[in-house]
C-alpha cells in the first residue's frame, strides 16, 4: 500500500523504550479518512462547485487539509519510522530525503501539467475568460524565465500549488525530530510547539516580534508568503506522527471525553461559515473578523487544531478499535455493497499522492467543462461523481502498476 508518505509494509506493535518507540501497525481508519479527504479536496478545488457549500469545512474551523496532513503524519510514522529504528538515523534521513525528491517532482509535474492545460484552453479555445488568469499565472506566462527558476527553487509558489511544498518542508524536519526523540520526547514537544508559535503572525505581531515570523517567500515581486506555512502546519503533522509512533498515548474511550469533544464540535457551528451564512449570526461574523488569527488557515491557528482534535476523536471512537465498525457485518447485498464502497475509499487513501496530483488537474478541467455546459444542479452533481469515479480509477491503476504484475511472467 503506497500513500503520499509511501509507507512500507507495517510491522507489529511492540513494547520498547520511549527513545526508540514502536512503529504502529497500519489500520484501515488511516486510509479511510484520508480517502474521504481526497474526495472532499476534489470538490473544494473544482471552481464554482455548489458541493463546497456543505463540505465539513463549512461547519467548523478545520477542514480536509487537516485530515490530509494529520493522516500523512501517521502514515509517515509507518513509512519512515522503521527505517530510523532498523537502519539508523543516517539511512532513515536518506529514506526521507528520497521521498522529498519524489514529492518535489510530483509538484513540478503537477504545476507544468495544469499550466499547460490552462494555456492550451486560452490559446485554442477563443473564450472570453482567461484561464491562466483564474490561477493568477499572468506573470509566469508573461516572463517565464525568472518564474521557472522560482518554480524549481520553490521561491515561486502560487496559492493553488502550495500544499506539496509545505509537505516537503515538514518531511525535511523529520530527521531533526527523530534525533530529538532519542534524547527526550519532551524536547520534541518543545521544539514542535516553539516552531508552531514562531509561525503565528498574529501572536508575534501582538508581542512586537513580527520580524521573527517564520515563513517562505511565495513570489519574488511581493512579500507574500506561502499560503500553507509549513512551520505552522507541522504541529498537526507531528501530532499524527506521535500518535502512530506511540509517543502520545491512545486516548481512552470515555463518556466525558466524548461529551467534551461533541460540545467543542457543536460550539464551532455558530462561528462557522454555515453559522454566519445560514443562521445569520452577525455577532459571529464580527467575532471572526476580530479573532481571525485564532483560526488562520495559512499559519494553522490554534482553534483549527482544537476543532480537528475534537472531531478526530469522535470519528476515532465511531470507527471502533482498528476500524472494526467500518467493516460491514453479514453477507447480504447491503453488506457486500458497503464492503465494495469501503474498498474503493481505502484504495484512494492508499494512493493519495497520485490521486491528489490527478485531482488538482481534474478539478481545473472539470471547471472548464462546467463553464461550457452550464452549472445546473444535475450537471454539477454528475461532474462531481465523474470526478469521484476518476479518482478511484487512478488509485486502482496506480496500485496495479506498483504491484509490477509483469514480474510474475519473468
Amino acid at each position: 500500500m503506497t500513500s503520499i508518505a509511501d509507507p512500507a509494509m507495517a510491522q507489529p506493535r511492540s513494547n520498547v523504550a520511549a527513545a526508540k518507540p514502536a512503529v504502529s501497525t497500519r489500520d484501515i481508519r488511516l486510509d479511510f479518512f484520508r480517502g474521504l479527504a481526497m474526495f472532499i479536496i476534489l470538490c473544494a478545488h473544482t471552481p464554482r462547485n455548489f458541493f463546497t457549500s456543505w463540505i465539513p469545512a463549512r461547519w467548523g474551523f478545520s477542514d480536509a487539509t487537516e485530515i490530509f496532513v494529520f493522516c500523512s503524519g501517521m502514515a509517515s510514522a509507518v513509512a519512515f519510522g522503521r527505517a530510523f529504528d532498523r537502519a539508523g538515523w543516517r539511512l532513515g534521513a536518506s529514506r526521507v530525503s528520497y521521498r522529498v525528491w519524489q514529492v518535489y517532482w510530483a509538484h513540478i509535474g503537477m504545476f507544468l501539467a495544469i499550466a499547460t492545460l490552462l494555456a492550451a484552453i486560452d490559446q485554442f479555445g477563443g473564450f472570453d475568460k482567461s484561464y491562466i488568469g483564474s490561477l493568477n499565472l499572468w506573470k509566469f506566462f508573461a516572463d517565464p524565465g525568472p518564474q521557472l527558476v522560482g518554480l524549481f527553487t520553490l521561491t515561486y509558489v502560487p496559492n493553488y500549488f502550495d500544499i506539496l511544498p509545505m509537505y516537503m518542508i515538514i518531511l525535511l524536519m523529520m530527521p531533526a525530530v527523530m534525533a530529538l526523540s532519542r534524547v527526550n520526547l519532551w524536547f520534541v514537544a518543545l521544539a514542535v510547539a516553539l516552531v508552531w508559535l514562531m509561525a503565528q503572525r498574529s501572536v508575534l505581531e501582538a508581542l512586537g516580534m513580527l520580524g521573527w515570523h517564520f515563513g517562505f517567500p511565495a513570489e519574488p515581486w511581493s512579500d507574500r508568503k506561502w499560503f500553507f506555512n509549513p512551520f505552522g502546519w507541522q504541529l498537526i503533522f507531528f501530532s499524527g506522527f506521535a500518535f502512530m509512533r506511540g509517543w502520545l498515548p491512545k486516548p481512552p474511550v470515555h463518556r466525558a471525553l466524548i461529551m467534551l469533544a461533541g460540545v467543542i464540535v457543536v460550539a464551532n457551528i455558530p462561528l462557522s461559515n454555515i453559522g454566519v451564512r445560514e443562521f445569520g449570526f452577525d455577532w459571529a461574523k464580527d467575532w471572526r473578523i476580530d479573532n481571525r488569527g485564532l483560526f488562520n488557515k495559512s499559519d494553522f491557528g490554534i482553534l483549527r487544531y482544537v476543532h480537528f482534535l475534537a472531531l478526530a476523536y469522535l470519528c476515532w471512537v465511531a470507527a471502533g478499535d482498528g476500524g472494526k465498525r467500518l467493516i460491514a457485518s453479514g453477507h447480504g447485498f447491503t453488506a457486500r455493497a458497503w464492503d465494495t464502497f469501503l474498498a474503493m475509499i481505502l484504495k484512494v487513501g492508499q494512493q493519495s499522492l497520485a490521486v491528489f496530483v490527478f485531482s488538482m488537474f481534474f478539478a481545473r478541467l472539470s471547471g472548464f467543462v462546467m463553464d461550457q455546459v452550464g452549472r445546473t444542479t444535475w450537471n454539477m452533481t454528475l461532474a462531481n461523481f465523474v470526478g469521484f469515479a476518476a479518482l478511484i480509477a487512478v488509485a486502482y491503476g496506480v496500485s496495479w502498476f506498483k504491484s509490477q504484475p509483469w514480474r510474475k511472467h519473468s
